[in-house]
């Protein structure tokens, strides 16, 4: 049996997060506006309006230029990609095929896999379809909205490996700060080229692409069904046809939708109402100084101190891991990062993390506090969460303590006394001579009564060492 190699091929819509859009002077992030509220004559393509080019989108480039460890080309020029859709009002979409802004660079995925950038180009984006049975519905508050489109080379070759770039391509994108990344509105695209070649072919087998992905788990999903779906009709002397393709979610199939257009069915031109683009080396220079810290920065500086499971789920949030930088001490890195894992993540309060993260200080004293028996765990996890709350947010971590109570006593004089009392009761006296007698888990008992009497302010493992001292 015929054994096939996949080739998958990614290109990837980035919403630039700039405060206007691309060629036009109105609010670039409609998530959660009404439809059509945020547009302006040039996006409805109305005749003598001319665009004008958003200069804040340029930096923003640069910067994700320089993220995919890409060549910045100095300079860049526009052109004009022509087809008719009805959320694409002017008739053609002001795009980047001949000279784009970022030239060749790479991905490198968690497993030291570099995938390879062919380049990625400025662009403005069209509006929004939306298809009910007997009509269509436009949308025009995404039209115009800055994008850069990162093209990959032909380098992946396993969905596992697919979902794993733009996994990495999205990580890369928000540490770089130059988009929301905000997946369900839409502000990360992917469009996924698949082809499968017998193994040893000098040559790719004929594509698909599936359009508008937004999600990893559907691009690895829509890898997979194609694979199989291309290598059927190939086992049954049957030819794919080169297409674009829709995916279903909800079946987990792909189903035709028209044909594939080449660069001649554009009819690209040089757009004329845009100058080209000229930057100097000292505008990358500076750019590159500025940089963020990327997320294989952090892989690197936290290998020694995480396990290599918690450090990739930490890294779904910048904010986070910029924060853990911070504490700069290991032992501390360590104590902070199983609690936002422990108390955030595990338990579903990622929500938090929008909010602003507590101070560094904050967090060195909740470590130093539980160090020294001060709180125990669930203390600490209690003041933690506490950080959080508004009302809270501002007041140091010892303070947050003593108005919940949870501060432990250590004072081996107070704890004493405390035993003292319990160990005179009644109640105690018999699990005391179970104790004697050698029965070690009656001691749990007694502790508890300490707890108790101590409203849970003694220090458990000081009151079990006083406890077995005076039971010798």
């Amino acid at each position: 049996m015929t054994k096939y190699i996949p080739t998958i091929g990614i290109e990837c819509h980035v919403q630039l997060c700039t405060k206007t859009k691309l060629f036009s002077e109105v609010d670039n992030d409609a998530r959660g506006k009404e439809p059509n509220s945020c547009v302006s004559p040039v996006d409805y393509g109305l005749p003598g309006m001319l665009p004008r080019l958003n200069q804040e989108a340029i930096p923003f480039a640069i910067r994700a230029g320089l993220a995919l460890n890409s060549q910045i080309n100095l300079e860049s020029r526009f052109d004009r990609k022509h087809y008719y859709y009805p959320d694409l009002p002017k008739g053609y979409q002001i795009t980047q095929l001949f000279h784009p802004i970022i030239g060749e660079g790479y991905v490198e995925l968690p497993d030291g896999t570099k995938v390879r950038v062919e380049h990625a180009h400025l662009e403005e984006d069209a509006g929004k379809s939306t298809h009910e049975s007997a009509y269509s519905l436009i949308d025009l508050n995404r039209a115009g909205t800055p994008l850069i489109e990162i093209v990959s080379m032909p380098d992946i070759h396993s969905a596992a490996h697919a979902r794993d770039y733009t996994k990495e391509l999205w990580r890369v994108m928000t540490y770089a700060g130059v988009t929301f990344g905000d997946l369900y509105n839409g502000n990360m695209r992917f469009d996924v080229n698949i082809s499968i070649a017998p193994e040893g072919s000098s040559e790719l087998g004929t594509k698909t692409e599936i359009k508008n992905l937004n999600s990893f788990r559907s691009v690895e999903r829509v890898v997979e069904y194609e694979i199989k779906r291309q290598t059927k009709l190939l086992e049954k002397g049957e030819t794919v046809i080169q297409e674009t393709r829709g995916w279903n979610d909800a079946t987990g199939e792909t189903t035709g939708q028209r044909s594939k257009e080449g660069a001649a069915d554009y009819r690209y031109m040089p757009e004329p109402d845009i100058p080209p683009l000229r930057l100097s080396a000292d505008d990358v220079e500076q750019a590159r100084q500025n940089l963020p810290k990327m997320p294989m920065w952090y892989r690197q500086q936290f290998a020694e101190i995480l396990p290599t499971d918690l450090i990739e789920v930490l890294l779904d949030y910048p904010q986070l891991m910029r924060k853990l930088a911070e504490l700069e001490d290991s032992s501390a890195i360590k104590k902070v990062a199983n609690l936002f894992s422990s108390v955030l993540l595990a338990e579903e309060n990622t929500s938090l993390l929008n909010d602003e993260l507590p101070s560094k200080t904050q967090l060195l004293d909740l470590v130093a506090m539980n160090t020294k028996n001060e709180l125990s765990s669930t203390g600490t996890k209690e003041v933690f969460l506490k950080f959080f709350d508004p009302e809270m947010h501002y007041k140091d971590t010892h303070t947050i303590a003593k108005e919940l109570g949870v501060v432990q006593e250590n004072d081996l004089g107070a704890l004493e006394a405390i035993v003292d009392a319990v160990l005179a009761k009644p109640e105690t006296q018999q699990a005391q001579a179970d104790y004697k007698a050698g029965q070690e888990k009656v001691l749990g008992f007694l502790v508890g009564q300490v707890m108790k009497e101590s409203k849970g302010k003694a220090n458990p493992s000081s009151v079990q060492e006083i406890l077995r001292k005076k039971l010798q």
